[in-house]
């Protein structure tokens, strides 16, 4: 019984069907994120699209965030998997299935000074 606790939950991410995904779209600006307020379900697979359309390099800062989703392919985060750098421009892809319930907080690690920031949010 211990067992099918434990593998209850979200499914994992190499089991997710991404023709499906729920697309979520964040624009960065000079200084913002539109919109700064996100909002994932649990067990849901996503993917999440970052257009840069400032002219400053912006960073989607959420590491507690990044650790509590599973991921299809960790390539558009640094390498410490706190961030997803988007140059003046250009746009990134993220793949994921939602887990842990909570709150979550989202900065540009840049810019965090100027109000560059915002909150996700994981509901059940």
């Amino acid at each position: 019984m211990l067992a099918a606790i434990w593998f209850a939950g979200p499914p994992r991410a190499a089991a997710a069907d991404w023709s499906t995904a729920q697309t979520v779209r964040v624009t960065t600006t000079e200084y913002k994120f539109v919109p700064n307020s996100l909002s994932f379900h649990q067990g849901v697979a996503y993917h999440l699209r970052i257009d840069n359309k400032g002219k400053e390099t912006h960073e989607f800062t959420a590491p507690d965030f990044f650790k509590a989703v599973q991921l299809r392919d960790a390539k558009p985060l640094n390498p410490d998997r706190t961030e997803i750098v988007i140059q003046p421009g250009r746009r990134q892809d993220l793949y994921f299935v939602a887990g842990a319930p909570g709150s979550y907080k989202l900065t540009c690690s840049d810019h965090d000074w100027a109000g560059m920031t915002g909150h996700i949010t994981i509901t059940p």
